[in-house]
């Protein structure tokens, strides 16, 4: 994971590099399915898996509890989120009120430089697609939501499809089987020419079908097990 899309860098120290690494590798581990919801995150087994001191591993908790991938709890620790039903659907609703008119006003008028960067982009999702990085393409499907609100130059809608994002790709991660990612193939192609043949009412269809097929890809009846070995997956070990 690019971990300048996941978090929004205040510096470039040393110590920053630091917490963003440790914010990588958990959200990795999630998106991997190697880490299940409700997972304690001590901090104690935290620092040793990532030879540092309790700042960093404190410091990257915070950020990674502000973007809903974890769960601070006071005196109890850090724990994987689980999202239940209730929150998913939540998340789904409020896209769909945000992006079926979002994608109709850039059918009406896209420039075409914005453009480019969605097929630039959909080209590094096939990508990832070919190396079955399925935590790479999780991110990115879930950034190419975000890049159509960035074409409609509207700060406040780009801030709510970061959040809205970043909860669908937790989901995912969580409760999608085992070989799916946010999006399924092709889909976001199809929005794209749909956009650029200024075809408003094709790809206001689509991007509704295409929210369903995420949702419907979703099993949130079953949820595994706390992982019991935290340092050894964080270490990447068999």
């Amino acid at each position: 994971m690019n971990v300048e899309n996941f978090v929004e860098k205040t510096d470039t120290s040393a110590e920053n590099t630091i917490e963003n690494m440790i914010v990588e590798c958990i959200y990795k581990a999630v998106m991997e399915q190697r880490l299940a919801p409700k997972t304690k995150l001590s901090e104690a087994s935290l620092c040793r898996a990532f030879d540092v001191g309790r700042m960093h591993v404190r410091r990257a908790l915070l950020l990674l509890s502000s973007h809903g991938i974890i769960d601070l709890h006071s005196n109890k620790g850090a724990y994987i989120a689980c999202p239940d039903k209730a929150q998913a659907n939540e998340v789904f609703e409020a896209r769909m009120l945000v992006e079926p008119p979002l994608v109709r006003q850039l059918a009406e008028r896209t420039a075409p430089e914005a453009l480019k960067l969605l097929a630039d982009h959909i080209e590094l999702e096939n990508a990832a697609r070919e190396s079955q990085n399925r935590s790479e393409l999780i991110r990115l499907s879930g950034e190419f939501h975000t890049k159509l609100a960035e074409a409609g130059q509207n700060s406040l809608i780009v801030k709510m499809m970061r959040e809205l994002v970043t909860k669908t790709s937790l989901i995912v991660g969580l409760f999608g089987r085992p070989r799916s990612t946010s999006c399924p193939d092709d889909e976001h192609s199809n929005i794209l020419k749909a956009i650029e043949s200024g075809d408003a009412d094709k790809v206001e269809k689509l991007v509704k079908e295409h929210l369903h097929h995420i949702r419907e890809s979703l099993n949130m009846d079953i949820v595994s097990q706390p992982a019991n070995d935290l340092e050894k997956i964080l270490r990447g070990e068999p």
